[in-house]
Protein backbone atom coordinates (compact mmCIF):
# COMPACT_ATOMS: atom_id res chain seq x y z
CA UNK A 1 0.00 0.00 0.00
CA UNK A 2 1.01 3.54 -1.09
CA UNK A 3 0.35 7.13 0.64
CA UNK A 4 -2.13 7.78 -1.68
CA UNK A 5 -3.71 4.42 -1.14
CA UNK A 6 -3.20 5.11 2.50
CA UNK A 7 -4.93 8.42 2.09
CA UNK A 8 -8.08 7.29 0.45
CA UNK A 9 -8.90 4.50 2.76
CA UNK A 10 -8.93 7.31 5.77
CA UNK A 11 -11.05 9.43 3.57
CA UNK A 12 -13.39 6.40 2.88
CA UNK A 13 -13.35 5.03 6.70
CA UNK A 14 -13.70 8.94 8.00
CA UNK A 15 -17.20 9.08 5.75
CA UNK A 16 -18.20 5.68 6.16
CA UNK A 17 -17.92 5.12 10.14
CA UNK A 18 -18.05 8.77 11.24
CA UNK A 19 -20.56 10.37 8.30
CA UNK A 20 -17.54 13.26 8.08
CA UNK A 21 -14.59 14.10 5.52
CA UNK A 22 -11.14 13.78 6.43
CA UNK A 23 -9.85 16.88 5.20
CA UNK A 24 -5.78 16.47 5.72
CA UNK A 25 -3.39 14.29 5.07
CA UNK A 26 -2.28 10.67 6.20
CA UNK A 27 0.75 9.28 6.00
CA UNK A 28 3.45 6.33 7.00
CA UNK A 29 5.70 7.82 9.20
CA UNK A 30 8.64 4.84 9.35
CA UNK A 31 9.94 6.40 12.85
CA UNK A 32 7.09 5.29 14.92
CA UNK A 33 8.49 1.68 16.62
CA UNK A 34 5.98 1.32 19.77
CA UNK A 35 3.25 2.87 18.24
CA UNK A 36 0.18 1.97 15.19
CA UNK A 37 -0.69 5.69 14.55
CA UNK A 38 -0.53 8.93 16.27
CA UNK A 39 -3.09 11.93 15.32
CA UNK A 40 -0.94 15.29 15.45
CA UNK A 41 -2.53 18.09 17.68
CA UNK A 42 -0.96 20.89 15.75
CA UNK A 43 -1.39 19.65 11.83
CA UNK A 44 -4.52 17.78 12.52
CA UNK A 45 -2.42 14.76 10.45
CA UNK A 46 -2.64 11.58 11.24
CA UNK A 47 1.19 9.23 10.58
CA UNK A 48 0.61 5.74 10.53
CA UNK A 49 2.60 2.88 11.62
CA UNK A 50 3.45 0.49 7.97
CA UNK A 51 4.74 -2.29 10.18
CA UNK A 52 1.14 -2.90 11.72
CA UNK A 53 0.12 -3.31 8.06
CA UNK A 54 3.02 -5.99 7.13
CA UNK A 55 2.77 -8.22 9.88
CA UNK A 56 -0.68 -8.06 11.36
CA UNK A 57 -2.92 -6.86 7.98
CA UNK A 58 -5.08 -4.56 7.16
CA UNK A 59 -8.05 -5.65 9.82
CA UNK A 60 -5.50 -4.20 12.26
CA UNK A 61 -4.59 -1.03 9.95
CA UNK A 62 -8.10 -0.35 10.21
CA UNK A 63 -8.65 -0.45 13.57
CA UNK A 64 -5.95 1.84 14.08
CA UNK A 65 -6.96 4.16 11.33
CA UNK A 66 -10.59 4.37 13.35
CA UNK A 67 -8.82 5.26 16.61
CA UNK A 68 -7.02 7.96 14.86
CA UNK A 69 -9.67 9.26 13.37
CA UNK A 70 -11.81 8.93 16.51
CA UNK A 71 -9.01 11.63 18.19
CA UNK A 72 -8.96 13.39 14.86
CA UNK A 73 -12.61 14.31 14.88
CA UNK A 74 -13.40 14.84 18.53
CA UNK A 75 -10.23 17.70 18.98
CA UNK A 76 -11.98 19.21 15.69
CA UNK A 77 -14.88 19.50 17.41
CA UNK A 78 -13.56 20.90 20.73
CA UNK A 79 -14.59 18.05 23.02
CA UNK A 80 -12.35 15.64 24.97
CA UNK A 81 -10.48 13.90 22.60
CA UNK A 82 -7.58 12.37 24.61
CA UNK A 83 -7.94 8.40 25.81
CA UNK A 84 -9.21 9.19 29.45
CA UNK A 85 -11.88 11.43 28.47
CA UNK A 86 -15.56 9.92 28.47
CA UNK A 87 -16.11 11.42 24.63
CA UNK A 88 -12.98 9.71 23.63
CA UNK A 89 -14.24 5.82 24.79
CA UNK A 90 -17.95 6.26 23.77
CA UNK A 91 -17.00 7.44 20.10
CA UNK A 92 -14.55 4.36 20.30
CA UNK A 93 -17.20 1.70 21.22
CA UNK A 94 -19.88 3.39 18.29
CA UNK A 95 -16.87 2.79 15.64
CA UNK A 96 -15.71 -0.46 17.03
CA UNK A 97 -12.11 0.52 17.02
CA UNK A 98 -9.53 -0.52 19.58
CA UNK A 99 -8.47 1.06 22.66
CA UNK A 100 -4.90 0.16 22.20
CA UNK A 101 -3.45 -1.49 19.29
CA UNK A 102 -2.45 -4.81 18.88
CA UNK A 103 1.73 -5.63 19.59
CA UNK A 104 4.12 -6.12 17.09
CA UNK A 105 4.93 -9.86 16.81
CA UNK A 106 8.73 -9.02 16.05
CA UNK A 107 8.73 -7.18 19.09
CA UNK A 108 8.29 -10.08 21.33
CA UNK A 109 11.47 -11.49 20.66
CA UNK A 110 14.60 -10.38 22.50
CA UNK A 111 17.35 -8.99 21.29
CA UNK A 112 20.30 -10.30 23.40
CA UNK A 113 20.79 -12.46 25.94
CA UNK A 114 21.15 -11.38 29.15
CA UNK A 115 24.70 -11.00 30.95
CA UNK A 116 26.32 -9.39 34.14
CA UNK A 117 30.09 -8.13 33.82
CA UNK A 118 32.61 -7.81 36.93
CA UNK A 119 35.14 -5.56 36.75
CA UNK A 120 37.95 -5.35 39.49
CA UNK A 121 40.33 -2.49 39.94
CA UNK A 122 43.82 -3.35 40.00
CA UNK A 123 44.73 -0.91 42.81
CA UNK A 124 42.04 -1.34 45.74
CA UNK A 125 40.45 -5.11 44.45
CA UNK A 126 37.15 -3.40 44.65
CA UNK A 127 34.62 -4.99 42.84
CA UNK A 128 31.99 -3.61 40.24
CA UNK A 129 29.24 -5.45 38.88
CA UNK A 130 27.47 -3.93 35.24
CA UNK A 131 25.01 -4.91 32.60
CA UNK A 132 26.57 -2.67 29.86
CA UNK A 133 30.31 -3.27 29.12
CA UNK A 134 32.28 0.12 30.20
CA UNK A 135 35.55 1.39 28.51
CA UNK A 136 38.27 0.66 30.96
CA UNK A 137 40.41 2.94 28.95
CA UNK A 138 38.07 5.32 29.64
CA UNK A 139 36.81 5.23 33.18
CA UNK A 140 38.55 4.41 36.57
CA UNK A 141 37.45 3.10 39.85
CA UNK A 142 35.31 5.34 42.11
CA UNK A 143 37.05 4.61 45.49
CA UNK A 144 40.96 4.67 44.29
CA UNK A 145 40.81 6.20 40.77
CA UNK A 146 42.94 2.97 39.84
CA UNK A 147 42.78 0.93 36.70
CA UNK A 148 39.74 -1.55 35.94
CA UNK A 149 40.05 -4.84 34.51
CA UNK A 150 37.57 -7.32 33.13
CA UNK A 151 37.43 -10.25 35.45
CA UNK A 152 34.61 -12.09 34.21
CA UNK A 153 31.16 -12.03 32.20
CA UNK A 154 28.32 -14.50 33.60
CA UNK A 155 25.32 -15.31 31.06
CA UNK A 156 22.35 -15.55 32.43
Amino acid sequence: MEQKELQLLVEKISLEYFGKPFKHTALFNPRLRSTGGRYLLNTHNIDINKKYLEQLGEKELIGIIKHELCHYHLHLEGRGYQHKDQDFKILLKQVDAPRFCSQLPERNVKRTAKKILFYQCTSCKQTYQRKRSINTSKYVCGKCRGKLLKVKEMEL
